[in-house]
Formats: structure tokens, C-alpha cells, sequence
């Protein structure tokens, strides 16, 4: 994105001539500034988790009976997170345009850095695991990429997965979609009608996803994943750099749309947006209500599903087959 114009071809021919020296002069190395962007924005992220008002939302009960109690917090974190930053640069205080011009560095430190977190929490669930829903598969590569425990905490309140999924992972994505649209504009005087689509569209995205937020820890990513190196640098590392990624691209290759396929592009992503909201929200209901919910006006079709748990246990489940 930054020095071979987002091309892969650009990348290879860069990387033939000038080798693994090449690779490493144009690697950035995590830096103290970026420490520190990091780390503020980490503890800002956690006390509005652990202080900001919410309903008390039950989780899904665990495969060995515990069921996870949250504070529904996030719309109210993310409406702080966007009107504090957005404040400190319209008054002056901090530039998000420092945190483009160290993007590299950032990237890089939270690649190092997240792979500490995950060997950190890979001792944790050895030696003081939060909850009985934790353990060793008897294999250390399984148990450190998959991870120890389902639910790990610090102390009662303060949920890690919510943390890492969350407050870090999928705040930063809005976080950063408007820092590279502040970016564009003190750039080039004037923000491209492609950078204003592409970060309309990942603000409604997220602002969906934390309207959601409580839905979301009835989820696979949150029922079922442990908290490993798979979700939790995945969150922390994949989701800011690589699901941003169209923003960063389009700093500095502004393109111009033309406000007719601006607004196509536009209603279409807001569309898929809106579908993808539903799909969650007609099986949540279907769920909630053991298939007696309406789907689109009537009665939905549905499967009776047994599974056998890895205790031994038969469980069933309803799964929806009309809707979308």
C-alpha cells in the first residue's frame, strides 16, 4: 500500500532485485511513538469497558455449565472513542495524521506485541484459568494457536475477548477508516467522493456491529472460539491492518467516482450491510423463541439437529432454513 501502490506484481519485481535486504529496509520497526499511540488507545478502550454504564446481558450457558455475564457498553464506547478523537483534532489537541505517518511502526509493534498477548494468555490458562471452560488438548501448538480457556477474565468484570474482539480489534477498524479520511484531506485539501463511500461504508459497518454487540457474544467467535493466537491476534493485528486496508490504499490513490456510481456503490454496500444485519437478527429471533417466530410473514422451515458432545452428552438444536 505505501511503497509498491498496493500492487502485488509491484511487490515481487521490488522484492527479485533487491532480495531479503530489500525486504527488511522497507520492514518498519515498531517504534516508541508507536508504543504509545498503541498503549493510550488500549487503556482508553478498557476503561470505557470497565466504566461506561450498560444493561447486564447474559451469555449463552458453556459447555461445562458456566454462563458468561457482560455489561452492554459498546455503543456508548464507540460513540466516546469517534467524538474524543474526532474532538482532539478539531480543537488541535492530537493529529490522526500522526498515526497514518506511523502506521507502519504501529502495524509492526502490534504484530510483536500480540504475540506476546497470546503467550501471556496461553501461561494464563495453564496456571490461573478464569473458568472451568478451559484446558489443554495435550498438544502445545493446538492449545497456543486455538488457546486455553473460552472465557478469560481479569479480575470478574473485565471480559478479555471482549477487549481483543471488540473494543481493540473492531473499534480500531473505524478508528483508522477515519484517520486515513482526516489524512486525504489535509493530504490533498479535499477528501475523494471513493474515500468518503469507502469510509461511510465501514462506519456503518461497525456502528451495526456494536448496535449488535450483545447478539455478537451469543456467536460462534465468543460461544465456542477460545480465547488463542487464532481470534485474539487476529483481532488485535488482522482486523485494523488488513480490513482497513481500502483506506489506507486510497490516501494517496484518491479516485475519483462521479456522484452517480458514488451513490450505487454507496446504496449497494448500505444493502449488504442491511442483509447481513437481518440474517443475524432472523436466526437470533428464531432461536430466542424455539422456531416460533415469524420469518418474513410466516412460519419458518427448520431442521431438529442431535449432536453428541465430546463428553458423551446428546444435545439438540434448531436450525433456521427459510429467511434469508
Amino acid at each position: 500500500m505505501v511503497h509498491a501502490d498496493g500492487s502485488v506484481l509491484q511487490t515481487f519485481d521490488y522484492l527479485r532485485q533487491h532480495g531479503l535486504q530489500g525486504f527488511r529496509d522497507i520492514w518498519p520497526k515498531p517504534t516508541a511513538t508507536a508504543w504509545k499511540i498503541i498503549a493510550c488507545y488500549a487503556a482508553f478502550e478498557a476503561a470505557l469497558q470497565l466504566w461506561l454504564p450498560g444493561k447486564r446481558v447474559v451469555g449463552p450457558i458453556s459447555p461445562t455449565g458456566n454462563q458468561p455475564v457482560y455489561k452492554a457498553n459498546g455503543v456508548a464506547a464507540y460513540a466516546v472513542t469517534l467524538i474524543t478523537y474526532l474532538g482532539l483534532w478539531w480543537f488541535g489537541i492530537f493529529n490522526p495524521t500522526i498515526v497514518y505517518d506511523h502506521l507502519g511502526e504501529i502495524f509492526s509493534a502490534l504484530i510483536f506485541g500480540s504475540f506476546i498477548f497470546c503467550i501471556l494468555l496461553y501461561i494464563k490458562g495453564l496456571v490461573a484459568p478464569s473458568s472451568t471452560d478451559s484446558g489443554s488438548s495435550g498438544n502445545i501448538i493446538i492449545d497456543f494457536y486455538w488457546g486455553m480457556e473460552l472465557y478469560p477474565r481479569i479480575g470478574k468484570n473485565f471480559d478479555i475477548k471482549v477487549f481483543t474482539n471488540c473494543r481493540f480489534g473492531m473499534m480500531s477498524w473505524a478508528v483508522l477508516a477515519v484517520t486515513y479520511c482526516i489524512k486525504q484531506y489535509e493530504t490533498y485539501g479535499k477528501v475523494s467522493d471513493s474515500m468518503l463511500v469507502n469510509t461511510m461504508l465501514m462506519l456503518v459497518y461497525v456502528t451495526k456491529f456494536f448496535w449488535w454487540e450483545a447478539g455478537y457474544w451469543n456467536t460462534m467467535d465468543i460461544a465456542h472460539d477460545r480465547a488463542g493466537f487464532y481470534i485474539c491476534w487476529g483481532c488485535l493485528v488482522w482486523v485494523p491492518s488488513v480490513y482497513t486496508s481500502p483506506g489506507m490504499y486510497l490516501v494517496n490513490h484518491p479516485v475519483d467516482l462521479g456522484m452517480q456510481l458514488a451513490l450505487y456503490i454507496l446504496v449497494a454496500g448500505i444493502l449488504c450491510i442491511y442483509i447481513n444485519y437481518d440474517c443475524d437478527r432472523q436466526r437470533q429471533e428464531f432461536r430466542r423463541t424455539n422456531g416460533k417466530a415469524l420469518v418474513w410473514g410466516k412460519a419458518p422451515s427448520k431442521i431438529h439437529a442431535e449432536y453428541t458432545t465430546t463428553s458423551g452428552e446428546t444435545k439438540s438444536s434448531l436450525l433456521l432454513t427459510s429467511g434469508w
